[in-house]
């Protein structure tokens, strides 16, 4: 598993405070509140699972906290610092370097190859090209892809596409990792795989936040954030999760990763 806890801070120390976040969308002449009067603390080191049905505002609650969407309304403190402030550059700066992010689907760069999907953050970044080879050639060793570093995306299975997606969303050593639905294409076996890669880096420091609506998966999670109509319903402590519940999809068909 990738080492080095670069940049964690201590547990228990306040890594999200969210006071009063709004977000309104227009869809058409109708108003919707997406995010209504959020407030919520996820600590560092924290693992986290935020869930809901379709429409609650969990999506809409991770596109805030990765600074992929500015809230309308309230304040939103990363690591002590009042992101809602920053201009455009420097809340990419923010989530270029303290925030990862896994999708259901993986989002890699089709034509790239492993190695080079798991370099591009640091390309973006300007890391210097020896520190960016020394950290993709350890990825790819802590992932278990030595063998696949020249392979594109369509030549990986499902799990190996999602661990490359993991290595690329974490080699920059982010604070926080937000996973969005991180087992939705996966069969169950490689999702369990996937989900147990992503609690050994919050083992290693990392605080991970997962949006799902996987009871399976929800239930691992550390502690269990509901939310409905854009509220925080309910927020519950699962001292006792992380435990051998499977995960992923068990209609699917496809083979586990290797």
């Amino acid at each position: 598993m990738p080492s080095g806890a670069d940049g964690y801070a201590a547990a228990g120390t306040a890594l999200i405070e969210l006071a009063g976040i709004e977000r309104v969308f227009m869809l058409g002449d109708s108003r919707v509140r997406a995010l209504a009067s959020v407030d919520l603390r996820i600590d560092a080191g924290e693992y986290v699972a935020v869930m809901g049905p379709s429409g609650s505002g969990k999506s809409t609650l991770l596109n805030v906290l990765g600074l992929l969407d500015r809230p309308d309304a309230g304040t939103y403190r990363f690591e002590g610092r009042d992101v809602t402030t920053l201009d455009a550059n420097e809340q990419a700066h923010v989530r270029a370097h303290r925030i990862g992010f896994v999708f259901q689907s993986f989002h890699l760069v089709p034509r790239l190859t492993a190695a080079e999907n798991i370099a591009l953050p640091m390309v973006l970044a300007g890391v210097a090209v020896r520190e960016r080879a020394e950290r993709v050639k350890q990825a790819l060793h802590d992932f278990g892809l030595d063998d696949r570093r020249d392979h594109r995306p369509d030549q990986l299975s499902g799990g190996q596409r999602q661990r490359v997606a993991i290595a690329r969303a974490t080699v920059m050593r982010p604070a926080l990792l937000l996973a969005d639905e991180p087992t939705g294409n996966l069969d169950r076996a490689t999702g369990d795989e996937v989900v147990r890669l992503l609690e050994a880096l919050n083992a290693q420091g990392v605080t991970l936040v997962v949006v799902t609506h996987d009871k399976a998966l929800g239930d691992r999670a550390r502690r269990r954030v509901g939310m409905e109509d854009g509220a925080v319903r309910s927020d519950v402590a699962q001292p006792g999760a992380a435990d051998a519940t499977p995960v992923g999809n068990p209609s699917s068909t496809e083979p586990a990763a290797g």
